[in-house]
């Protein structure tokens, strides 16, 4: 049977346990040293390196890095614009502008580069950003009316007005569109009177040249004279200079007109052959107006578009000038060529604006829709399949009021 120790026993027991732990108190310290060490030196011939030793500072650089050099996207971009726009940086505001562009196309953000433009006084970017926007958005106020303001200063004034008119349909109430009107109407008004005065004025200088020119013979400055031979006589000169100073200016008239007609006849069936198909509403534009004056190159650009093309080139930004002088073209060749011309009117109501101009047309372009279709597209002599489709986009075309 064990014997249990005695309290001497029991003492020295306990003072080795103590020395034991304070000796492992001592030693430890050392150890972690030198455990230490060894990593270091481990780490070190070894060729790695102790990421965990950084783990902190690696974690504090990542999330700097997370939070500065983040992927730009496009309404921080565009935001960023309007900052610049405000500090009248508009170069910069330009540049935020396009960067929101390239990332996701916005009628905002076009029209807002738009107005950078415009204060750079860069008035034809201006225009087209506009455009852009309304191909986007056909009911933005802001788009319509910055592009009336480019347009004006690019001396387009009947575009600027139209464009600031529709504006108004949109939003009647706007003093600021108003105002806008009001000016492009009067600009364009006093450009009119400008023109006339001018032409009136050149026809007076041309009279008093021609008066000028009767009083001198062969070069000779006519003198006073008492004599009714002499009075006679020189009455007898100027009548024969005046027949012969209007035989030689008609002959003059007729030769620049002979070969101002060979020009332009040249000049037509060169652009006639070189027509190409627009691909958009601005590019389609351009040209028609290019070509304004010229209804059978006007034809021709039309021709040259397929009828199903028209709702893709189009979009949203088919306007009411563009949409009349169409329906006007498609008149001029309806009878020979029905079944294009129907197919045109077929396709323009698939335009997505279609409705929504022919709802804003003023009295007066309704009323030469109206006569339009009464006097064309009415046709008795039409056959049974072609009168059962022009009844139908009658409707279309010239809804009740």
């Amino acid at each position: 049977m064990a014997r249990a120790p005695n309290k001497h026993g029991r003492d020295q027991a306990l003072d080795w346990e103590l020395s034991l732990k304070d000796k492992d108190k001592k030693m430890r310290p050392q150890d972690s040293h030198q455990e230490k060490l060894k990593t270091r030196d481990l780490g070190t011939s070894s060729g790695n390196y102790d990421y965990s030793r950084n783990l902190d500072s690696i974690n504090t650089m990542s999330s700097s890095f997370t939070s500065e050099d983040r992927l730009p996207d496009a309404a921080s971009e565009k935001e960023l614009g309007n900052e610049y726009f405000k500090q009248k940086k508009f170069k910069e505001a330009i540049d935020c502008y396009s960067r929101s562009i390239a990332l996701s196309p916005s009628a905002v953000a076009y029209a807002n580069r738009a107005m950078a433009y415009i204060k750079i006084k860069s008035f034809q970017e201006a225009e087209d950003d506009c455009t852009e926007a309304l191909d986007l958005d056909d009911r933005y106020i802001k788009a319509y009316s910055r592009r009336a303001t480019a347009r004006k200063e690019l001396g387009k004034l009947k575009e600027s007005i139209e464009d600031a008119e529709f504006a108004l349909r949109l939003e009647p109430q706007n003093q600021e569109i108003k105002k806008q009107y009001t000016e492009a109407k009067s600009l364009y008004e006093k450009t009119i009177l400008q023109k006339a005065s001018g032409a009136r004025k050149n026809s007076v200088q041309e009279m008093q040249k021609v008066g000028k020119l009767d009083t001198k013979v062969n070069g000779q400055s006519i003198q006073p004279v008492s004599s009714s031979a002499q009075i006679t006589e020189m009455t007898a000169v100027q009548d024969h200079t005046k027949r012969n100073n209007t035989t030689r200016k008609q002959e003059v008239k007729a030769s620049v007109q002979e070969l101002a007609s060979r020009a332009a006849s040249r000049v037509k069936a060169v652009a006639a052959e070189n027509i190409t198909p627009p691909n958009s509403a601005y590019q389609f534009e351009v040209s028609w107006r290019g070509l304004s004056g010229d209804n059978a190159r006007q034809t021709s650009l039309l021709k040259a578009i397929s009828p199903s093309a028209l709702p893709q080139i189009f979009k949203n930004a088919l306007t009411v000038s563009i949409l009349l002088d169409i329906i006007k073209c498609v008149a001029t060749f309806f009878v020979e060529e029905m079944d294009l011309a129907v197919n045109y009117l077929e396709n323009l109501t698939r335009v997505p604006r279609f409705d929504t101009l022919i709802m804003f047309l003023s009295s007066s372009d309704n009323a030469d829709l109206v006569k339009i279709w009464d006097e064309v597209f009415d046709n008795e002599a039409a056959p049974i399949d072609y009168a059962v489709k022009l009844d139908n986009l009658h409707t279309k075309y010239c809804p009740k009021r």
